[in-house]
């Protein structure tokens, strides 16, 4: 890419390499990223992760490895209680995940917001040259691209949304809806997950914001400005995450999972501790299935490890009461003097480890109530043994059914649903396991991540 224009990354969170171990030691979206950065010698901007100390709010940290220049800046404690845990995860997150009755509309965290958006254009700004290509990512920075407009930059700036995006009769319950799409068609490319997800930003602006919106081409015309909107499916680092398994961490993660089932099948869940991965309503359909084949305590074993996640949101405190709760319920009812039917494990593995995991479970249960995407999907596939593949169970509504429709694909919210496809599951053939991943594999490694950055950039470079 020699010759083409800087690229800036603009984020919530940094990937910074000290923190990685190597610079592009991590695979999934901060490999790629970092990757492309490296090609066009580029700048990482964005938050630390730390509270900063007193009257160090306007530093930033700066350090260049392998190419790649990050620079961090801190977060004051009342930053990071309004604009992180405040309007991101208890405003936008539950709402863009269909979650009204989580969402929470508070004033003073909106303008927490709003501050810390300005904050990150007001130190963003003077690191951006006039020829940088800027590249804004995620639901905590929304309104960025306006508040670098307003500071005179005229460069291409492109937005990506990691998560879904509402239907429009969700979105206007948010005060001030109209403001935050405005903020968005300051944007030159505005990248979503899915083609639905796409159609549900274009119906709002047609019909709330009555913009000139050109359903063919993608592009929203709103007061001069036109953006073009389209869908860009994430995928996974398909080379970086595939020679995993050849590591020797890799196998023996796969052996530990295999030899602690005791012969019985392996069924697995991997998910950040979230209500919009529907991690309860998993347990209450495994305890369903159950309920309906007793006679399956001997031959099956669900594990589920999730991480925890913002401990500091009350609605997270309570999911992992709720299942640990359910857990507990199940195997105190279901458990034998040696095995219980479910493993809850409350922390995180490594990729390499979840490799051998996902290679050494037969099933995998994906099953999110709502989700932009779920690269554990993907990576679930990507794991599995050709010869002998296990089935990947997945709810319709993450934005992976769209593309693994091989899966077998189930309602997350029905506990009888999810028994029976894990009924189906059980009782797959090898033919027809095959056949389903062959499909899935296919898209897995096509539509992987290094092109979904590469279209993305292809599109905002000529935009």
């Amino acid at each position: 890419m020699t010759g083409d224009p800087r690229l800036v990354v603009i984020s919530n969170r940094v990937a910074v390499p000290k923190a990685r171990g190597a610079a592009g030691a991590q695979g999934g979206l901060a490999g790629a990223l970092h990757a492309a950065l490296k090609d066009r010698k580029g700048l990482w901007f964005g938050w630390s992760g730390e509270e900063s100390e007193s009257g160090r709010t306007g530093h930033i940290d700066t350090q260049t490895s392998d190419g790649v220049t990050t620079a961090t800046l801190d977060l004051s404690q009342r930053d990071i209680d309004e604009y992180y845990n405040g309007y991101a995860n208890s405003t936008l997150w539950p709402l863009f995940h269909d979650r009204l009755d989580l969402a929470e509309y508070e004033r003073e965290t909106a303008k927490g917001y709003e501050r810390v958006n300005e904050r990150f254009a007001e130190l963003g700004a003077p690191l951006i040259d006039a020829e940088d290509i800027v590249w804004v990512h995620d639901y905590h920075l929304i309104p960025l691209g306006e508040r670098l407009r307003s500071r005179g930059l005229k460069n291409r700036i492109g937005f990506f949304l990691h998560i879904p995006w509402p239907a429009t009769r969700m979105f206007v319950s948010l005060p001030y809806h109209e403001r935050l799409v405005r903020t968005l068609l300051f944007y030159d490319v505005v990248g979503f997950q899915t083609q639905e997800w796409l159609e549900s930003f274009l119906h709002y602006c047609e019909n709330e914001l009555r913009a000139e919106v050109d359903k063919a081409s993608g592009t929203v015309t709103f007061e001069g400005r036109t953006t073009i909107a389209r869908a860009y499916p994430i995928g996974i680092d398909w080379e970086h995450f595939s020679k995993l398994g050849e590591n020797g961490e890799a196998r023996q993660a796969q052996q530990r999972l295999i030899s602690s089932t005791r012969r019985r099948i392996a069924m697995i869940g991997v998910d950040r501790l979230d209500y919009s991965k529907g991690i309860p309503e998993r347990i209450d359909g495994i305890g369903r299935f159950f309920d309906k084949n007793p006679e399956s305590i001997r031959d099956l074993v669900f594990i589920q490890i999730a991480p925890p996640s913002r401990e500091d949101v009350g609605s997270y405190q309570e999911i992992r009461a709720a299942l640990e709760q359910k857990c507990g319920q199940i195997n105190g009812a279901r458990s034998e003097v040696d095995m219980v039917p479910i493993r809850y494990v409350n922390r995180g593995y490594s990729h390499a480890e979840l490799f051998g995991f996902f290679r050494g479970a037969k099933i995998g249960l994906v099953t999110p109530l709502r989700d932009g995407m779920n690269l554990v999907a993907k990576e679930y596939v990507a794991a599995q043994d050709p010869e002998d593949p296990g089935v990947l169970i997945l709810s319709r509504f993450a934005g992976a059914a769209a593309q693994l429709k091989d899966a077998v694909l189930v309602n997350p919210h029905s506990p009888d649903d999810i028994a029976h496809a894990i009924r189906i599951a059980l009782d797959m053939p090898l033919d027809e396991r095959k056949r389903r991943y062959e499909k899935m594999i296919a898209t897995v490694r096509d539509d992987n991540v290094q092109n979904w950055t590469r279209d993305f950039l292809r599109d905002l470079s000529e935009a």
